[in-house]
This record gives C-alpha cells, sequence and structure tokens, in this order.
C-alpha cells in the first residue's frame, strides 16, 4: 500500500511516488512527488529526513527536509 496523505484544505487524498532522472550535466537524482493516483513508482513509506507538509494556499502536499 503507498503512502498516502490527505489534504486539510480539500480533502482529495494524494500518494507519494518517486521516480529517478538525468539532469543535463548526467547527474541521477531521485525526485519525490504526490499524485491523486497510485502509479508506477508509488513510495510504502516517506524517504528518511522527509516531512510532509501542506501549501496554505492551494491545499497540496509537499515533501520538504525535516527541521
Amino acid at each position: 500500500m503507498a503512502y498516502s496523505v490527505q489534504s486539510k484544505k480539500t480533502g482529495e487524498t494524494y500518494y507519494l511516488h518517486s521516480k529517478d532522472v538525468t539532469l543535463r550535466g548526467g547527474r541521477l537524482q531521485t525526485i519525490y512527488f504526490f499524485a491523486r493516483q497510485e502509479k508506477e513508482g508509488a513510495m510504502d513509506d516517506l524517504p528518511a529526513g522527509y516531512e510532509v507538509m501542506e501549501n496554505s494556499r492551494t491545499g497540496l502536499p509537499m515533501l520538504r527536509k525535516a527541521k
């Protein structure tokens, strides 16, 4: 089961995903994003050292490094 968060503003459920992308310089980097549907790349848990926050204007969840 993928890690999910429910928006406090809209009530929508979002699922955490990760994807490895290649940057212009050739460096490989992992990106994290939330989607409304479970797709390929869905994660079961939060990555270490990150926490979920919600954008107060749009209600969309985002990851940030834990303080």
